[in-house]
């Protein structure tokens, strides 16, 4: 069981930056994959980006790949998102959580998430 708590959610226009945090307490954290997730208005959540436990390997989805940057620390169990160059199509509420399981993860399969944070882009 893991606590999440994603912040630094925003309003910019269109080309900005933010960066986003996720602290998680998790007892397993550093054996976990981390990922970020997205929802947008009436749509599905959709998986974003994944770190390896160690953070060797990450993963992005297509739409953001050259723009968003995934990162974690596992001393102080937090995984960050640098989004940089955001499109309209980035507005969502973005979600984090982990799993020990990239397949399990990338699929979104769990019991409990954050509260999510806010990212509205401007055209």
């Amino acid at each position: 069981q893991a606590e999440l708590v994603e912040s630094g959610g925003g309003q910019v226009q269109a080309g900005g930056s933010l960066r986003l945090s996720c602290a998680a307490s998790e007892q397993q954290f550093d054996n976990f994959w981390m990922g970020w997730f997205r929802q947008a208005p009436g749509k599905e959540r959709e998986f974003v980006a994944s770190i390896a436990w160690g953070g060797q390997v990450k993963n992005y989805i297509e739409a953001v790949k050259g723009r968003f940057t995934i990162s974690r620390s596992n001393t102080k169990k937090t995984m960050d998102l640098q989004m940089d160059s955001l499109k309209p199509e980035d507005t969502a509420v973005y979600y984090c959580n982990g799993s020990p399981n990239l397949d399990t993860l990338k699929r979104g399969v769990f019991s409990y998430w954050g509260q999510g944070t806010q990212v509205t882009v401007g055209s």
